[in-house]
């Protein structure tokens, strides 16, 4: 079986607390890591050590992610690259239109999946086990499990109930 830790992922997303949280869902799984701030960086860095699968937001300043997909899908070098599409702007006038051009592409060289933010910790390490047909093992799919189900609970707190929390973890 292929292990996690053999394979690389690129993470292309403009903004920093987005990167961060898929690097760190990402990693946590036991796969590399790599990051991108852009279109034009995510393309060098793969020319330069092409990853197992990257991750492409659709928004970006600079160089679109469909951008990005037509010059991977250009390149008979890349054209093969598993991407996952992250994005925010599904179903907005901002996404619309790039998820047509997405729709577009010959179905084999189309985004293996699209994922709406927020995303999921365990959806997102489950669509990349799936494309690089990596097992994860059970203790970390137990602790990414754990992880949503914290996330959930501050998401769903109240103001108070969050400020106990704070001070809680500040006395131990």
């Amino acid at each position: 079986m292929v292990l996690a830790s053999e394979k690389k992922i690129l993470v292309v997303d403009d903004e920093p607390d987005v990167r961060n949280f898929l690097v760190t869902c990402i990693a946590d799984a036991g796969f590399q890591v790599e990051t991108a701030a852009n279109g034009e960086e995510a393309l060098k860095k793969i020319e330069a050590n092409p990853p197992d699968l990257m991750t492409l937001d659709m928004v970006m300043p600079r160089k679109s992610g469909i951008q990005v997909m037509r010059t991977l899908r250009e390149n008979p070098k890349f054209k093969d690259l598993p991407v996952i599409v992250i994005t925010a702007h599904a179903h907005d006038e901002f996404g619309r239109e790039d998820l047509k051009s997405f729709n577009a592409f010959v179905s084999g060289n189309r985004p293996r999946y699209t994922l709406e933010k927020p995303v999921s910790p365990q959806k997102l390490v489950k669509a990349i086990c799936d494309i690089l047909s990596v097992g994860i093992d059970q203790e970390k799919e137990q602790a990414a499990s754990d992880q949503e189900a914290v996330i959930r609970l501050v998401q769903s707190s109240d103001q108070e109930t969050l400020r106990k929390i704070k001070e809680m973890l500040a006395n131990r």
